[in-house]
Formats: structure tokens, C-alpha cells, sequence
């Protein structure tokens, strides 16, 4: 007997949302390094522009905005085992694309920043203390790589019973294999998981109005 079970996937917003900006760094917004091993996906600054516009709207909403970065020490001594595989040393503290883009996210001194040193934003930070201040329930991911800090993060949040969302047009993988890959990874952990910046934009939008 086949065991089948009708999905009905969640509002997009359930309770307060918080928009979960990942890995957008310096680096985001410059042509990415030939010397990598990784495959990239090339259109990965016109994802993060995108991205602004729902950083925008969230702002524009007053929903939380939470910006995480990541970087290690340049004595190497944080990586752990992130090296084993195929990803080369990256996020130096001394690497000029580490920092957060300030300028070109226009972030402010006030936002709410966390940098860490493993890939999902919950390892050994302070994401959980942070989420519950703001009282969010519904998580938005933007950023990359889709397949790595995304997806490890996504998968965090959902097992802290968080209901999550990814904007897909606004993260960019590590190649576009494992983009779609993972995108069908969380959209089976989650039903409606996966949403576009425009209807993002105006559920912030129709949120902001209502509160």
C-alpha cells in the first residue's frame, strides 16, 4: 500500500518574520576567482542586487534584518574541516571581499551582524538569542552559497522549528547543479519554501501595512 499524504504548504508569513541575509560580503559583489576549485554561478551579482531590493523592503516593513558574514583568521587556525573538501581558503580576515558591503547593501550602524566560522548561521553563534529578541517565526534566507551556508542554515532553522523560506532568485550556489539540487532538498523539508523576490517584496510590503 502506497502511503501518500496531501501537502499544504504553509502562509508564507506565520507570525513575525526576519529576513536572514547570508554571506553577502565584499567578495558578492566582485567577479569570482578563476584560481577556485568551485564551479560558481555566473550571474551571482545580479542575485545579490536582487537581494537588496528585498534587504529594502524589509526595511521598509520594519521586519528585522539580520547580516551574517563569514571569516576565519588568517593564521588558519578556525577552519576546521572545511578544507577537506572541495572549498580552497576563503574569508580571510585580511582578505579585502571579507567584510560586509556596507555601502553597497547601505547597511547601517544599528543592524544586527553576526559573523561566524562554520557554514550555518546557528553553529556557535549568537542567531538563536538574536531570533528570539525579535520574536521571529518565519525565517527569509538570501545570499550563498545556496547549496552550502544556505542549506545548512535552512536546515538548522528547521529543526529549531522555524518556518523558512528561501528566495530563490536571490541566492546563488556553488555551481548550478547544486543550486537546484538543494533548492529541491529544502522545498522537501518545508512545502512553499521556495518564493520569488517579487512576492517576497509584497508580502513585506502587505505585512508592513498591517503592523
Amino acid at each position: 500500500m502506497t502511503n501518500t499524504k496531501e501537502i499544504v504548504p504553509k502562509p508564507m508569513i506565520v507570525g513575525k518574520p526576519a529576513l536572514v541575509v547570508v554571506d553577502i560580503q565584499k567578495s558578492g559583489f566582485m567577479p569570482r576567482p578563476k584560481t577556485s576549485r568551485l564551479a560558481f554561478m555566473g550571474d551571482h551579482i545580479e542575485r545579490n542586487l536582487l537581494a537588496k531590493r528585498v534587504i529594502d523592503a524589509a526595511r521598509a516593513a520594519s521586519i528585522p534584518i539580520i547580516f551574517v558574514k563569514e571569516e576565519h583568521r588568517d593564521s588558519l587556525i578556525d577552519f576546521g574541516r572545511e578544507l577537506d573538501g572541495s572549498e580552497s581558503i576563503h574569508c580571510l580576515e585580511s582578505n579585502p571581499g571579507t567584510p560586509f558591503p556596507e555601502e553597497e547593501l547601505e547597511m547601517r550602524p544599528e543592524d544586527l551582524r553576526i559573523t561566524k566560522r562554520r557554514y550555518s548561521v546557528f553553529y556557535g553563534t549568537e542567531m538563536e538569542i538574536l531570533l528570539k529578541a525579535v520574536k521571529a517565526e518565519t525565517l527569509f534566507f538570501v545570499g550563498g552559497f545556496t547549496d552550502v551556508c544556505i542549506h545548512y542554515s535552512f536546515a538548522d532553522a528547521h529543526q529549531g522549528d522555524y518556518y523558512c523560506r528561501v528566495v530563490e532568485d536571490c541566492v546563488s550556489g556553488s555551481s548550478i547543479a547544486a543550486h537546484n539540487a538543494s533548492l529541491v532538498a529544502m522545498e522537501y523539508l518545508q512545502a512553499g519554501a521556495l518564493r520569488q523576490a517579487e512576492e517576497v517584496i509584497s508580502a513585506f510590503a502587505a505585512h508592513g501595512a498591517k503592523s
